[in-house]
């Protein structure tokens, strides 16, 4: 492997799906340009095939709020690490995404938090007249015309934004709830 990924090992564990104990978890820390270390988790199970990957920043681990305002389209293309516990609320665009017991972490961007957002909006919804509001306030947002506030409120810290010229807030140890 290369200096950018370190391969740290397996631990195997209880499935979550099916409570078989042997669940194997892969573990890798991944240097990102820019952005620091980040721990990469990835797990399987032999018995039922169930998958569990998790994406997660190494160096913080305080609960947090990160709030960045996006003005221009550049700031679609800030690099969002998004922990398997953090909350994602746009309240500009009546937009709240709360971690489930499956929930995964992620690497994205503020642009990819949006798509992530449409693609989870079902597709009859699509046609009723409030969605299509949204869909279409959403859309506006991916496209630069409409100035929003990405926040993700992360109880294990483990969350990052990082981009040029965005205007960011990070409050740690503060309640997320």
């Amino acid at each position: 492997m290369n200096d950018t990924l370190r391969y740290l090992g397996d631990e195997v564990i209880r499935c979550v799906n099916c409570g078989s104990p042997n669940f194997k978890v892969s573990l890798y820390i991944y240097r990102a340009p820019y952005i620091g270390n980040i721990l990469i988790e990835h797990g399987i199970c032999p018995q039922c095939n169930y998958k569990k990957t998790d994406v997660s920043m190494i160096d913080s681990d305080q609960p947090k709020t990160i709030k960045a305002v996006v003005k221009s389209p550049n700031d679609l293309n800030a690099v969002v690490v998004k922990s398997s516990t953090a909350t994602i609320i746009i309240p500009e665009l009546g937009v709240e995404v709360f971690p489930g017991v499956n929930a995964y972490g992620y690497l994205t961007t503020i642009e990819g938090i949006l798509e992530r957002v449409l693609e989870v909006i079902p597709q009859d919804c699509k046609e009723r007249r409030e969605c299509v509001e949204k869909v279409e306030l959403i859309k506006n947002a991916m496209n630069g015309l409409i100035r929003f506030t990405l926040i993700i409120k992360d109880p294990s810290g483990r969350s990052a934004i990082i981009g040029d010229n965005l205007e960011l807030v990070v409050e740690e140890g503060v309640d997320t709830e």
